[in-house]
């Protein structure tokens, strides 16, 4: 394996200290930070402006990718697009280009593998691989940029809901995405980042201690105990009452709209109980419940909703006053939908 470090686990203060190391003026750090996350140069010959010294340096010291993609395919009506990539210790992770109207939006792994254990999640079923380095996850998104570049257009959201719990990966998680927002590098807005959890309390409440402006999606799909706790195991651990506190939190400190995920499950999840449930446990917090039915994933047998039962969870939400969307499911053709991803 490489033993040089990945620059891109670098953040702008520890790229200037060992410029300043070298005895380089303050300002080549501002010129090298720009030219990996403006102009998207991958190796340092790109760097034509700095000496031939400093470029071996910067050979010598640094490797400029840990991502090596491998297959990539894309859905029969080219919105989406998913790419293998393999990681220098066998490992490998998913990421995904979704094409909306006016979006390109990113779905990037904070992990290879999972180690929530979710029942219908292709990640979960995998299990735990490693968690990935901040600058493993900033270079999904530089991946699918030059992509984007090279076709005119530019990434402008990126959800971190593909392989993974970010909250089991905090630190490299949140440096990823300050990263990617820095104002005199990538750029990307806050807002414009979306985290999903399945809801580990602790780093929620952490995350909520942070004010950040970053979205928060949690992953509920059950409104009662017994139900959540035989879908997602981590249940048993942080039950609803404690986890919804925790959200109630976050709206409170935060004045900001959480997002609920809930994906409809035939005979599971998919009743107007579960929706009466829900609204209930939800009434009175700043929230929108994002539904989907289940995409399908080869080791749980659940089949998702009728359109028709779908439709009718969104209208017995709204008639309790829950804010609801009825999301298409894209990529499921070549298993790029939520809970598809298993590296293969």
């Amino acid at each position: 394996m490489d033993a040089r470090r990945l620059i891109y686990d670098l953040d702008f203060a520890e790229l200037n200290a060992t410029l300043l190391a070298w005895g380089e003026p303050a300002y080549r750090a501002q010129h090298i930070w720009q030219g990996l996350y403006q102009h998207l140069w991958g190796s340092p010959e790109q760097f034509t402006a700095l000496p031939k010294r400093l470029r071996g340096q910067l050979e010598n010291a640094f490797s400029f990718s840990s991502l090596q993609p491998g297959v990539s395919l894309e859905s029969q009506d080219a919105q989406t697009r998913k790419t293998l990539f393999h990681l220098p210790d066998g490992r490998v992770l998913e990421a995904v280009l979704m094409r909306y109207a006016r979006r390109r939006t990113l779905c990037i792994s904070s992990q290879s593998g999972c180690a929530m254990g979710c029942v219908f999640c292709a990640t979960g079923q995998m299990g735990f691989g490693r968690n990935l380095s901040s600058g493993e996850i900033v270079e999904q998104v530089l991946y699918y940029a030059r992509l984007l570049r090279n076709q005119g257009e530019t990434v402008t959201n990126v959800v971190v809901m593909g392989m993974g719990e970010p909250f089991h990966n905090y630190e490299a998680t949140l440096a990823a995405i300050d990263r990617l927002n820095h104002p005199q590098g990538f750029n990307l807005g806050a807002r414009r980042f979306t985290i999903s959890t399945v809801g580990i309390v602790p780093a929620i409440r952490r995350f909520t201690a942070e004010g950040r402006q970053v979205n928060l999606a949690v992953s509920l799909h059950a409104a009662d105990d017994e139900l959540r706790s035989s879908l997602l195991p981590v249940n048993r651990k942080y039950p609803l009452d404690e986890l919804l506190s925790a959200c109630g939190e976050y709206v409170e400190k935060t004045r900001r709209r959480i997002t609920f995920e809930w994906a409809l499950i035939q005979g599971v999840n998919d009743d107007p109980e579960q929706a009466r449930k829900l609204a209930y446990r939800l009434a009175g917090m700043l929230c929108h419940v994002n539904v989907i039915p289940l995409n399908p994933t080869r080791q749980y047998s659940g089949a998702a909703a009728t359109r028709q039962r779908a439709q009718a969870f969104c209208a017995t939400l709204e008639q309790h006053g829950i804010p609801c969307s009825l999301r298409l499911r894209r990529g499921i053709d070549i298993q790029a939908g939520c809970g598809q991803l298993a590296g293969g």
